[in-house]
């Protein structure tokens, strides 16, 4: 059948609210023109993040019922454990409430003033919990990756030529190298399984740890099975299974794709840095069989990693970000090519040509969509990342909006919906003004920020 129909019954519903275009108006200036500050009862789309906001099946919600709260030695746990190790298995599983939690973990344990953290491109909470130890985040995505319109099937590789260049210059001061998978910032783009490999060699070459951040790593593993020779006819898992065994640890925001509302993981190999990061654990997190979590959030967990490798649930998730993506494109709106994984993602920069960088074009954008439709993005640009270490502002390398589509939660006609409201958009792009800020905190501004529209 050409139809792919969501591989899932609907059984409970979440009523949305419809807001008028005059009460958006009034919203969004109460919110100081930043969607992060919306009440999400006051969103008739949300697209903002695909992290936390997947539907949780029957067998979850079951599952939750298996609970054990123990504080010590819970058979959650160690079913918890046991699912990660059938997908990544490594020898130390540590549960963290989130992947944030994960990520700063490990940093404080590897990193500090003077180190480098390569990676094809570091999402915002990992460039930001590197740069609190000191050490520089650095990102190193092939070229191809930094041009929006060109096809390319795995344009979140990193340059392993760069990579191997900075090991043999500064191999001392780069306590491991981190690849993500796919590569959110650079608009969800997956990792060849061959350049998992390359990335691995050069780092075992100089003798540096590689990781993952391994978030959407079942929809990483399909697209090496639809692009990358010799691997049409593996299974999923086996496919998620070589990717780990090239890797020496990992951070896991089970957020993403592991379908739960909240959880991760720091997974690794090494048995000093685990005593570390357990250590750390305790301080910040809870004992190291619940790290912050409940019982039923790990039992949960394990049950979504079993439903994650399916391959009529991936088929149903590709196609359901395919299907957006080649509307807006056969609408003449610019957006990063090929879709990624989880998400759409429209290049501002080309859309709104007559707003400039530092007027964020992708925040002018992501409030018309509010405006006009409901609908709540997420800017991926200047506003994000292009304020300095040293305060200074450069425009980002891209200016994007990602509309994140959480995982069975929506179905074909709220995408129609959205398509109908970038109609009105496009329409009216070149009505479109920049925005300026006026007031940031000093770290990860685009969380609470506050604009105005200009003029």
């Amino acid at each position: 059948m050409k139809t792919i129909i969501e591989p899932f019954r609907i059984k409970a519903v979440e009523p949305i609210r419809m807001t008028t275009r005059a009460q958006r108006q009034e919203l969004i200036e109460a919110a100081h023109y930043n969607l992060f500050s919306l009440k999400s009862e006051d969103v008739i789309i949300d697209l903002l993040t695909d992290s936390g906001t997947s539907a949780m099946s029957a067998a979850q919600w079951a599952g939750i019922m298996q609970g054990d709260e123990s504080y010590a030695g819970s058979p959650s746990f160690h079913r918890f454990e046991a699912a990660v190790k059938e997908l990544m298995p490594f020898k130390h599983v540590i549960p963290t409430h989130q992947g944030r939690a994960a990520e700063r973990i490990l940093m404080e344990v590897v990193a500090s003033e003077g180190h480098v953290i390569p990676s094809n491109t570091h999402f915002d909470t990992t460039r930001a919990n590197v740069e609190s130890t000191g050490a520089e985040a650095l990102d190193l995505v092939i070229s191809e990756g930094r041009d929006p319109e060109l096809e390319h099937p795995f344009k979140g590789n990193i340059d392993t030529k760069r990579l191997n260049a900075l090991l043999s210059e500064r191999g001392d001061d780069v306590p491991l190298v981190m690849l993500t998978i796919t590569n959110n910032s650079g608009g969800g783009q997956p990792v060849s399984m061959a350049n998992i490999r390359e990335a691995k060699a050069v780092c075992a070459e100089h003798d540096t740890p590689l990781f993952l951040d391994a978030c959407r790593f079942a929809e990483n593993a399909y697209f090496i099975k639809q692009r990358e020779d010799g691997y049409g006819d593996k299974s999923i898992p086996d496919i998620v299974r070589e990717m780990f065994s090239h890797a020496d640890g990992m951070t896991m925001s089970a957020k993403k794709d592991a379908l739960v509302n909240i959880g991760g993981w720091l997974a690794l190999n090494d048995d000093t840095w685990a005593m570390h990061a357990r250590n750390q654990l305790i301080l910040t997190e809870g004992f190291p069989t619940y790290g912050g979590l409940a019982g039923r959030d790990l039992e949960a967990i394990a049950i979504g990693l079993k439903e994650i490798v399916e391959e009529d649930y991936l088929e149903y998730r590709m196609a359901s970000t395919r299907y957006l993506g080649r509307a807006l494109t056969e609408m003449g709106v610019p957006i990063v090519r090929p879709v990624g994984g989880h998400a759409v993602y429209i290049d501002a920069k080309s859309l709104l040509p007559h707003i400039p960088p530092l007027e964020y074009p992708g925040q002018a954008l992501a409030v018309a969509l509010y405006l006009t439709g409901g609908i709540r993005g997420c800017e991926i640009g200047s506003v994000m990342f292009g304020r300095q270490a040293d305060g200074s502002e450069e425009p980002a390398a891209m200016e994007l909006v990602r509309l994140a589509i959480p995982r069975r939660v929506y179905t074909q006609s709220h995408v129609d919906y959205v398509i109908e409201v970038f109609e009105d958009v496009y329409d009216r792009r070149d009505e479109l003004s920049g925005y300026t800020i006026t007031e940031e905190p000093p770290q990860l501004r685009h969380f609470t920020c506050h604009f105005e529209p200009k003029g």
